[in-house]
């Protein structure tokens, strides 16, 4: 997942491509549940964080209890000396203040531990999360991607679990400690004065009142959030990997608006959603005031009445404090909580996502297979309404070179993500050696080919790695032998580091049509049975195609090969020809036998070489 791809394509994509995000409405109470069932495997540290984080808040809650203990020594000494009966007892008074700092010292010391377990459960719910998502990337089926942008893919591995990650780790610590911290002031409260208590409380209700309000209202803002921060990762990685294509085509200032008008999507929903979230505290600042006020007034009656002392109201005047301080936190909580909740949910919806289904409940061992590919009766289209391969059937025997060839849009193409298994048909079925490929496993099947595709993929590691993707055990001199095969060794040597070199995005001196050879050098070392070439050497020149040509025409030996295939020049020798249009094939047979014809192949090939 770390490793940066380099492709040598623009935007394109798939069909569907251009398809907005599906966004499934859920409640914030159903995507909770969901990641309270995922955060179980952490419950041992999750259990030691809430004993902890319980235990610093109780320390805490205890201190202004003791506080207003030396108050209330003070006040009386002072009482005492004004009436001329005695003094301030200091050694009491600092044997107080000594046991309220050894309380607070103890409550410091839980609350970092806490923190530091709290970190450690955040990171790794993060971590699990990434790597469930790495696993299930390669268990969905290709129709997913190609309906989507790779940055709205991407953007639920690094936007929405970094957002889990860190609101997690601060909310769930503060809804703990907020939660004792209430329950634990209140109890104080009740100890010190009922009345006074009874006061406070008159201003809950109002509180909840708009804690409630503020959240309903910003819900939805928070998930258009992250839903536009998604579009807008897509369409950033989008335009800029074509980013030679819109320069061609002089589309900055289109480019510039779309990324304008999705930029303000999200600047709209973020600014209302820290809107809400910042009227939050003074609201909650102003309705503890009124409880201040209530607490003051009463408070004073009191020491009047002789019903409590001077240090109780300091005590009490700081557990108002307290107890608002919490709310207010947990309000804050709240909207974190929105943020953390519309993260999960886009995280849990593609967690969700429908799989690569294995029906195959006795897998075919691929050992003994010879490569005899048939297709029978075939019949698919990506959506059910729209059928692009009708009646398809064809018999490809071991060994034989299969071109096929046909107009933009033909099919030609999907009849190879249906014979991979990226895709399956609809109807008909497709049989290696008799047996339907829905028998195998789908990582069994796609070891019995080797693709070298028009668009090539080199991701960021050495040429000596590229080379060997799809053998890991290959020796030096085998990596070489496939260099040399593909006529790549001799650029290879001559490159700042030879087989050393790093190939990236700002390798700018590998050329396209080098990276191709690579690809063919990677398809000749993994020696398949089945080989798929699709314009395999559409980005070299005529003479290095020439020699590729020869290269692959000794690989092909031996193995069935399907080639697709735009210049007709290239499949003259290929044992079988099928010619493609709209999803059936028109015509079947070799070169001469087509050309003879006069048919559609005919005229595929004279329009071709009819200046010449």
């Amino acid at each position: 997942m770390s490793n940066r791809a380099t492709r040598g394509r623009g935007p394109m994509r798939g069909p569907g491509a251009g398809m907005a995000p599906g966004e499934k409405a859920k409640d914030l109470k159903g995507t909770m549940k969901k990641l309270i069932r995922y955060m179980r495997r952490f419950y041992l540290p999750i259990i030691l964080v809430i004993i902890f984080a319980i235990a610093s808040t109780v320390f805490n809650i205890v201190g202004p209890t003791i506080l207003g203990d030396a108050t209330t020594e003070i006040f009386n000494g002072l009482i005492r000396k004004i009436s001329g009966t005695g003094g301030i007892d200091f050694d009491k008074v600092t044997h107080i203040l000594l046991l309220l700092l050894g309380l607070y010292v103890i409550s410091a010391v839980f609350s970092f531990i806490q923190g530091l377990i709290m970190t450690h459960v955040s990171n790794n719910v993060s971590y699990q999360m990434r790597k469930d998502i790495s696993e299930k990337i390669h268990r969905m089926p290709m129709k997913y991607f190609e309906s989507r942008t790779y940055g709205e893919v991407l953007s639920r591995v690094t936007n929405d679990v970094d957002t889990l990650g860190q609101s997690l780790n601060q909310s769930m610590t503060q809804i703990i400690t907020s939660a004792t911290q209430i329950v634990g002031v209140l109890v104080m409260m009740l100890r010190i004065s009922l009345p006074m208590t009874g006061a406070v409380l008159l201003t809950l209700p109002l509180s909840m009142g708009l804690i409630a309000l503020i959240m309903s209202k910003s819900q939805p803002y928070f998930k258009a959030q992250q839903k536009h921060l998604g579009e807008l990762n897509g369409q950033v990685e989008e335009i800029y990997s074509g980013h030679n294509i819109v320069k061609a085509f002089n589309k900055e200032e289109s480019v510039i608006k779309e990324f304008k008008d999705v930029n303000e999507k999200l600047y709209n929903s973020a600014w209302k959603s820290q809107f809400f979230s910042g009227a939050m505290m003074p609201l909650m600042q102003f309705v503890g005031n009124l409880g201040y006020v209530a607490v003051a007034i009463l408070g004073g009656y009191l020491v009047i009445k002789n019903s409590i002392k001077v240090g109780q109201i300091q005590s009490f005047i700081q557990y108002v404090r307290n107890f608002s301080q919490p709310i207010t936190q947990l309000a804050q909580v709240g909207n974190m909580m929105q943020t953390t909740a519309a993260s999960a949910e886009r995280v849990f919806e593609f967690l969700e996502e429908e799989e690569e289904t294995e029906v195959a409940k006795n897998p075919v061992p691929i050992e003994s297979l010879s490569g005899n590919v048939s297709f029978e009766h075939v019949n698919f289209g990506y959506n059910p309404e729209q059928t692009i391969i009708n009646d398809f059937s064809v018999n490809v025997k071991e060994g034989q070179k299969v071109a096929i060839v046909g107009p933009t849009g033909a099919g030609k193409t999907t009849l190879i993500k249906l014979l991979m298994r990226f895709y399956d048909v609809n109807a008909g079925a497709i049989k290696i050696d008799g047996h339907d490929i829905r028998e195998f496993i789908r990582s069994d099947i796609r070891q019995l080919f080797g693709m070298v595709l028009q668009d090539t993929w080199l991701y960021n590691g050495t040429i000596r790695d590229n080379i060997r993707y799809g053998k890991l055990d290959a020796t030096e001199e085998e990596i070489q032998g496939a260099a040399r095969a593909a006529f790549a060794h001799h650029f290879i040597v001559t490159q700042p580091g030879g087989y050393d070199m790093v190939i990236n995005e700002e390798s700018n001196n590998v050329s396209q049509g080098q990276k191709q050879l690579l690809t063919i050098a990677r398809a000749i070392l993994a020696d398949p049975k089945i080989l798929i070439l699709d314009e395999a050497t559409s980005s070299v020149d005529t003479r290095t195609e020439e020699r590729i040509q020869m290269a692959m025409d000794n690989l092909m030996q031996g193995r069935t090969s399907f080639v697709i295939a735009h210049r007709l020049s290239t499949i003259k020798d290929a044992d079988v020809i099928l010619v493609m249009n709209h999803g059936d094939i028109v015509e079947q047979g070799n070169h001469e036998e087509l050309l003879a014809k006069g048919g559609f192949y005919a005229d595929l090939y004279n329009s071709q070489f009819e200046n010449a």
